[in-house]
């Protein structure tokens, strides 16, 4: 096995994408160029994928591929002997939001067949070119059009396509993932500091991720214009041409339909019981008990991704302004890749 260079090169890459995100465009080097025109291509192909949140993506991914963090994720499962191929349907929703598949896949010594989303595809290749150079040639890896000749498969999709799927695949190891979303419950003391947090955790990628929350539950007294104030920070994302037209449509219909909504001219609220809301809109609702909340919790529990709140409520929730800084043992859907990875 070659977990040793696999991690090696690992962490190589992220300290050559780290040494780019920390340089200024006069500073750039041939490779830094490269990569930035990668981006431009990436944001192109899918205007979603801005310059900045593609760099907030690869930050992340820096952050967390340390030498330490990679150690001690990998500790706790065992790297399987015999190479298995697995295949992978990545999605493409926010930027490289199917890396972490690929990283198990690879680090538990197999193989990803790899079916890129079409609108995420030009910075991953790069990114897996690069691992494998660092690693001297200790990875491998296939990009696929159609899924043949695999033992396992992830697979991520909306829910319509998950029926299709799990039909497809019923005689397959297999993760088949759905829709999700993102819950937080305020309990009316937060700061001003603490909400700001929060509005990262709504705005970071339009919203468009499964842990970016889309659903607020306030007390019943908690004034909405502190919401309103704190995400000030992100008013110029109605500049952005698809966000605009998707907040328009929104205004339009809720107007049509003479629908009670706050709005601040980039971002509505709407008093909505729907876990999910469309993008542009966040739906909230008031509690008299925070055991409403645990039950609409329990209730829901397999559509929310995260739970943003204070740790004192005892929702096994996450700090304002961490929905998109997960963990290496952090798993989409709560299911453990990597103990899956084990036993194919």
């Amino acid at each position: 096995m070659n977990t040793e260079n696999q991690v090696l090169g690992l962490i190589k890459l992220s300290d050559y994408i780290k040494a780019f995100l920390a340089k200024k465009p006069d500073d750039y080097n041939e490779d830094d160029v490269n990569i930035e025109l990668l981006l431009k291509k990436s944001e192109i192909e899918n205007p979603w994928f801005t310059i900045d949140n593609q760099k907030f993506a690869l930050r992340q991914w820096t952050d967390l591929l340390t030498e330490e963090n990679i150690k001690n994720w990998l500790q706790n499962y065992s790297i399987s002997k015999v190479s298995k191929k697995v295949g992978l349907i990545l999605a493409g929703n926010i930027p490289l939001v199917g890396f972490h598949d690929v990283i198990s896949v690879i680090l538990s010594n197999h193989i990803p067949l790899i079916k890129l989303s079409s609108k995420d595809k030009t910075m991953l290749p790069f990114l897996l070119k690069k691992w494998k150079e660092f690693s001297n040639d200790a990875i491998q890896f296939e990009f696929v059009e159609r899924l043949e000749n695999f033992d396992a498969v992830i697979a991520t999709g909306s829910n319509n396509t998950a029926r299709y799927l799990e039909y497809y695949f019923k005689n397959h190891l297999s993760i088949i993932r759905k829709n999700r979303t993102s819950i937080a419950v305020l309990k009316g003391d937060e700061t001003e500091e603490e909400l700001q947090l929060l509005a990262n955790d709504i705005f970071q990628y339009f919203g468009l991720g499964c842990r970016n929350v889309t659903r607020i539950f306030i007390p019943k007294d908690f004034v909405i214009d502190r919401l309103f104030e704190s995400f000030l920070d992100f008013q110029d994302i109605i500049h952005h041409n698809k966000y605009a037209n998707n907040y328009d449509y929104n205004r339009a219909v809720y107007l049509l339909n003479q629908d009670k909504f706050w709005d601040n001219n980039f971002v509505m609220l709407k008093e909505d019981d729907k876990l999910f809301s469309p993008l542009s809109v966040i739906n909230f609702s008031r509690y008299e008990s925070l055991d409403e909340v645990k039950n609409f919790i329990a209730e829901n529990e397999e559509d929310i991704q995260c739970i943003v709140a204070k740790g004192e409520l005892g929702l096994n929730s996450i700090s304002f302004g961490e929905a998109q800084s997960p963990s290496l043992d952090t798993y989409a859907d709560n299911v453990d890749t990597m103990k899956f990875l084990e036993v194919v």
